[in-house]
């Protein structure tokens, strides 16, 4: 039994998917599939989403999928009409868009807030030290609360110039860095990646896992 993740980038489809395989094998009674289906950024995510949970989820193939699974960056997305600011807003909104876009009862859609980069936060016993000590107290403690105008990946871009001398590589660095974070620390402090595990949680204990 696994599920089909979707996701928009490179990071996510190498790292991310893992990071939520570990947590959830801690917690079934057997290890599930978690697969992902790539993107290449969050444009061509929207305009090809129907098709490819159609085609995964065909009564020939979808036999074995417990659900397919929607992820993007809630930053980035120019979707968004007039009005709709906040995170809880634009959450709410874009979720509601792209599961009526999608419209098939297997799919749901999560972001993550603001980035996944924000999960790397949570733990950040994973960054460089000097990363690590350069970050703000909000930015560990309540990561997914990191603003619009700074977002996690282009904090971390920041403190990876100043303090390391170097770029933050999203692919390289992200992928490096997820293989090591904890998930249970980054659950406990971003919940709405917390509505995201808890939801494939209880679908694969409904499945019997």
């Amino acid at each position: 039994m696994k599920f089909v993740v979707f996701v928009e980038g490179e990071t996510e489809k190498h790292a991310v998917v893992g990071f939520l395989k570990r947590w959830l094998d801690a917690r079934l009674s057997k290890p599930v599939g978690v697969v992902p289906v790539f993107s290449r950024g969050w444009s061509d995510y929207l305009d090809s989403i129907q098709e490819k949970v159609r085609r995964q989820l065909a009564p020939r193939g979808g036999v074995d999928i417990l659900a397919a699974v929607g992820l993007l960056d809630l930053y980035g997305l120019t979707i968004y009409p007039s009005g709709v600011e906040t995170v809880s807003e634009r959450y709410t909104w874009a979720k509601r868009f792209v599961e009526a876009k999608v419209a098939h009862p297997k799919f749901t859609q999560h972001f993550a807030v603001h980035e996944s980069e924000a999960w790397l936060c949570g733990d950040a016993k994973v960054l460089p030290e000097r990363v690590r000590k350069a970050l703000p107290k909000q930015a560990t403690e309540k990561p997914e609360t990191v603003n619009f105008h700074e977002p996690p990946a282009k904090l971390l871009e920041r403190l990876y110039r100043e303090k390391e001398r170097r770029r933050y590589k999203k692919v390289t660095d992200g992928t490096n860095l997820f293989l090591n974070a904890s998930p249970e620390r980054v659950y406990a402090v971003c919940p709405y990646l917390g509505k995201l595990l808890d939801e494939m949680l209880a679908t694969g204990k409904a499945a019997g896992l």
